[in-house]
């Protein structure tokens, strides 16, 4: 089994050394290093090559939310973003995801929940909780100012079965969850799911629940 290399991006010591902790009990998943800052954080992402950067969202210097941005915009980036946030509506956080972070983590999420959101946003998925992630966007999608592109011309090129894939995604629903809805083995779900990314060029599904929310697909707080 390859072994998940982290690096922990936090301005409290005593955060970054219990994350550590943590994380190095766990089987298949490595700490590489720290960061006390966005700055530092880039810096070390660059050096280190890890798989996925555990980052906090305010920090001295630089945020998370343009380090985030500098680590995930080179084209061919592998490194992977998992967002830190004490509270669970912090508008960082939303920024953080457009910026292209996979996900997000609350800090008082317990071992089993922070090694399984590395795994997961390590083999390339999204950590999309449904209660947390769907209220975050949707709240924040409303208070945008700039008004959504209708569907047509920025996703038109989607079919329909793709379309209400999309919006499930966007809803929370996993790829078994939307399988079930939708009466399709969840193979051919994965399938749509990534036509659809290839389609509208997003990086994960946090981007494209987003992608739904902006083009008006799915609107906050109905469907």
């Amino acid at each position: 089994m390859t072994t998940i290399r982290v690096l922990i991006a936090d301005d409290q010591m005593m955060v970054r050394q219990g994350l550590t902790v943590l994380l190095n009990a766990e089987p298949g998943i490595e700490v590489v290093g720290q960061a006390v800052d966005g700055i530092d954080a880039v810096a070390k992402a660059a050096e280190l090559d890890p798989d996925v950067v555990l980052m906090d969202i305010r920090m001295p210097r630089l945020g998370g939310v343009e380090a985030t941005r500098r680590i995930t915009a080179p084209v061919g980036a592998t490194t992977r973003v998992l967002v830190l946030t004490t509270f669970d509506l912090d508008e960082y956080v939303y920024e953080a995801l457009r910026a292209g972070a996979s996900g997000f983590l609350l800090k008082d999420a317990s071992a089993t929940e922070l090694a399984y959101a590395v795994r997961v946003v390590a083999a390339g998925e999204a950590v999309l909780a449904p209660n947390i992630t769907k209220r975050l966007i949707a709240e924040f999608s409303r208070e945008r100012d700039a008004p959504r592109a209708p569907l047509k011309g920025r996703a038109g090129n989607l079919t329909e079965r793709e379309t209400e894939v999309l919006a499930l995604i966007a809803q929370g629903l996993t790829n078994a969850e939307i399988a079930e809805r939708l009466v399709v083995a969840e193979q051919t779900v994965k399938t749509h799911v990534s036509r659809i990314l290839v389609k509208q060029s997003l990086r994960d599904r946090t981007q494209a629940a987003i992608f739904a929310y902006e083009t008006g697909l799915v609107r906050p707080g109905g469907s």
